[in-house]
């Protein structure tokens, strides 16, 4: 968002300030990382090369919420190992050789680390390409006498949301049926009598999850 001066038409000796939504495409990972602390979009979204039927470009919005402190300074010799704390939010390319932001054994050696995240970040481009963001969300807790017997939760959530922005032509949640009426001699499969049935063919961002087991447990 900026300001943007312009004159009153009932009064042009005088000036306003007018909110305007101004866009910007990141094109390299450099763009694309914003440091803990610093400017950040007030939106920010992935886009594709698809388009709703209103013609905007279907993608999703990173929306953060983190009440983050300052990062390890950048003078510390242990500051490497942690260096993915240095930013709020960073935009790369996906790449099998970067699998994770740290590494356990960098607890082991934080002054030669495994992985430095600052690595990922190497001038890319991140346009038309499959990506990843990283977001890093947290909060500082101070112990207190009221964490006794137990701490508040309230007020101390963080993390983020991935907000489907542009992505459906319209409020999905306006498809969703609140009741299903069905005879006996009705099928119940069948999506004009269940619309409920067809909703994994209908739904455009739903995940195909293979079926798992745990301890005996199974689920499909």
């Amino acid at each position: 968002m900026a300001f943007v001066p312009m004159a009153i038409p009932w009064s042009p000796e005088h000036q306003m300030q007018r909110l305007q939504v101004t866009r910007k495409l990141l094109e390299t990972e450099e763009e694309a990382a914003f440091p803990l602390g610093g400017t950040h979009p007030r939106y920010l979204y992935l886009a594709s090369n698809h388009s709703n039927k209103w013609g905007h470009p279907r993608g999703y919005r990173i929306q953060t919420l983190s009440f983050a402190g300052e990062p390890l300074p950048q003078n510390s010799s242990m500051e490497r190992a942690f260096s993915w704390g240095r930013y709020q939010l960073a935009v790369t390319q996906r790449k099998e050789e970067e699998p994770s932001s740290t590494s356990i054994y960098n607890l082991n050696d934080p002054w030669t680390p495994t992985v430095d995240f600052t690595d990922f970040i190497n001038n890319e481009t991140v346009s038309g390409q499959d990506l990843v963001a990283w977001v890093t969300a947290g909060f500082l807790h101070i112990p207190h006498a009221e964490d006794i017997p137990n701490t508040v939760t309230v007020g101390n959530g963080v993390g983020f949301f991935l907000r489907p922005y542009n992505f459906f032509d319209q409020d999905p949640s306006s498809d969703s049926a609140d009741s299903i009426y069905f005879r006996e001699d009705e099928d119940a499969g069948s999506c004009e009598v269940n619309p409920l049935a067809c909703l994994a063919k209908a739904a455009d961002c739903a995940l195909d999850l293979p079926a798992f087991s745990h301890g005996g447990f199974s689920h499909s």
